[in-house]
């Protein structure tokens, strides 16, 4: 192997041969069917046979007459006295039995007067879609038995004009009706019934269209194609006018909205395939404008003449660029909606080429037209192909709501067996922290005691007195400390209530009275409230009334218990402990003068009551002391010494 073919292609390269050949691929593609498509338009229609043909005629127009062989183009002329007339004759069989026999047009432009032996049997203006110029629709009409004789009979044909394209009148046929009538139902249905069917179809989708388009506004390229169908479907139901009235005027203004219907698609075509809206976008729809100005100003022969010089090339300029989009479509994104859609448009140019050239002449047809047809079947491929891609998205948005269901619910059982796991850990970890709690208390308390009682004992039958006062102390703090494990229901009330009978037999033995006083409705009521809480508050009250006892020398204690509205106009309890008593002296800092007892009981008293949150006032002096305990309106959720 070389070195340079060792060497790879760049990335950007390679992506060009890519496209390259998607393009080629592409383009193949629509050629085939274009040479299709041309084939399958080039292909007669079934005719009957030969036998009842009548092809020799005498075209007499003006003041010329001449012979000619159907089917047979003639001029284009307006005036009403100057219609193209051909006169023929058939042959209707001496012995034919008593058949009903009838005459079969199966293409005229723009409509036909057909007169037998020279009574009128056939006009088609009587038939409002029969005079379109842009329909293919055939006629036939029963011969009455009584105009026929054995033998030649004559057959005039008055083909009217009005323009803009010129007349044109195809072999007629005449012969038994049982023989003609099945070629004209197969031209019926094709040029008849299925455009009534495609125009049904795109009444349908055009409601569907526009739901979607006002359930999805962000999306307008469902509510520009729905518009097209619209007129496409106003275009199928109306008539040539055959006056020159307002309202005929506006009718023929609404049949050459072709070029509106075009221009409607190709913006379709643009948002659909998520182009940026071009600057000069609003000129699609100018040669619309221009004819509707037009058919106001000069009526619908102005429109008439127009159309075939701006209308009709409108459209094919609009197919062509929809080509071109489509074709870029399917490079860029490479869907089978591209692809389909440029294949659609295809054969729509495809047929409209074959028109505009049997128009012009150019190439020997009998002047049928397909592209309305081709086109009213693109736009119904297209509507039901957007409507086949709404339901799918349903369907997967369906089939994401039932795997997001299933998520949501195996992330609700994850998420409870989380929340298991979690509150299984706080149940945990709070019975640690009570226990440690529990144990801290015991050895602040409890221990303490058990310590003394020991080192009492020790000393001998003199410290009998002191291990009494002990063990009493011991029995009062573990009796504290079973009360703060009772369920109180944040009422702090109810653990008053055990506190003020353990207060009144440590006050009995010193001859010291305490007096009760509640202010209804007491203290508030406390759900947050922990037994580590109530300990520590008991513990405070404890340490005061000892003070009180051992330091104040007094008689009577009050004890006052109130709810206060606090600063932040919350309510808040109070609890007020007052002694008459001799009081001692405080530091300008609150705290007491002298070390010793009194002065660790006042600090331990202010840290318990930090650990509340609780704020505690003291004051002493010759009348006293006092100390208040204001409770917090909500107690934390943690210790924070702890």
């Amino acid at each position: 192997m070389s070195e340079d073919a060792a060497i790879p292609a760049p990335p950007g390269e390679v992506r060009r041969r890519l496209q390259g050949s998607r393009l080629l691929q592409y383009v193949l593609l629509q050629l085939l069917i274009a040479v299709v498509c041309g084939f399958i338009l080039r292909q007669p229609l079934p005719a009957p046979p030969e036998n009842y043909a009548v092809t020799e005629f005498r075209l007499r127009q003006g003041d010329t007459e001449r012979s000619v062989t159907l089917p047979h183009f003639a001029s284009a002329r307006s005036p009403a006295d100057d219609q193209p007339t051909y006169t023929g004759r058939f042959t209707f069989p001496a012995e034919q039995s008593p058949r009903a026999w009838s005459i079969y047009l199966p293409r005229f432009t723009n409509a036909a007067e057909v007169a037998v032996n020279g009574v009128v049997v056939l006009d088609t203006r009587r038939d409002p879609v029969a005079n379109r110029p842009d329909r293919s629709t055939p006629q036939i009409a029963v011969i009455p038995s009584a105009l026929l004789h054995a033998g030649s009979n004559e057959l005039t044909i008055r083909v009217l004009v009005w323009g803009p394209i010129s007349a044109f009148l195809d072999t007629p046929y005449v012969g038994p009706d049982n023989v003609v009538r099945p070629y004209y139902d197969r031209r019926a249905l094709l040029f008849v019934t299925l455009p009534i069917v495609f125009s049904a179809w795109q009444a349908i989708l055009a409601v569907i269209l526009t739901i979607m388009w006002v359930m999805r506004r962000h999306e307008p390229a469902y509510g520009m194609l729905a518009a097209a169908m619209a007129v496409g479907v106003l275009q199928a139901f109306l008539s040539t006018p055959l006056d020159e009235s307002r309202y005929a005027t506006l009718n023929s203004i609404a049949i050459a909205s072709a070029p509106l219907e075009s221009g409607l698609v190709l913006t379709f075509g643009i948002l659909f395939f998520g182009r940026k809206w071009p600057r000069w976008g609003l000129i699609i729809f100018a040669p619309s404008v221009i004819l509707a100005v037009a058919g106001l100003v000069g009526g619908q022969a102005s429109v008439r003449s127009l159309y075939l010089f701006i209308g009709t090339p409108t459209v094919g300029l609009c197919l062509m660029m929809m080509a071109l989009i489509s074709g870029n479509a399917v490079l860029r994104r490479q869907d089978a909606a591209s692809i389909l859609l440029g294949c659609a448009v295809t054969i729509v140019l495809t047929s409209w080429i074959h028109d505009m050239l049997s128009v012009l002449q150019i190439v020997p047809d009998r002047r049928i037209f397909f592209s309305r047809l081709s086109y009213s079947a693109m736009l119904v491929a297209i509507g039901a192909a957007l409507t086949w891609r709404f339901a799918r998205a349903l369907n997967q948005v369906d089939s994401f709501a039932g795997r997001l269901v299933t998520q949501v619910r195996e992330a609700e059982d994850k998420l409870k067996a989380s929340f298991a796991r979690e509150e299984e850990r706080a149940r945990a970890a709070a019975l640690a922290r009570e226990r440690t709690r529990l144990m801290r208390d015991l050895h602040d308390g409890l221990g303490g005691q058990l310590v003394s009682i020991v080192a009492l004992s020790e000393r001998g039958n003199d410290a009998s007195a002191g291990i009494g006062d002990a063990a009493r102390a011991a029995l009062k703090d573990l009796r504290l400390v079973i009360d703060s494990m009772d369920d109180i229901g944040g009422d702090l009330m109810l653990a008053l209530g055990s506190w003020r009978e353990r207060a009144m037999a440590q006050l009995r033995p010193h001859d010291i009275e305490l007096d009760w006083q509640i202010t209804p409705p007491g203290l508030p009521v406390h759900p947050e409230l922990r037994p580590w809480h109530v300990i520590q508050i008991m513990r405070l009250l404890d340490e005061a009334l000892t003070n009180a006892v051992k330091h104040a020398s007094a008689r009577r204690i009050t004890v006052s218990i109130e709810t206060r509205r606090g600063a932040a106009d919350l309510d808040q309890g109070c609890i007020t402990i007052a002694d008459d008593g001799k009081g001692f002296a405080l530091a300008p800092d609150g705290e007491a003068s002298a070390e010793g007892s009194a002065g660790r009981g006042l600090r331990n008293m202010r840290s318990r009551a930090a650990r509340c949150g609780a704020g505690l006032d003291l004051t002493s002096g010759a009348g006293g002391t006092r100390v208040r305990l204001t409770l917090p309106h909500r107690f934390p959720d943690s210790d924070a010494n702890g």
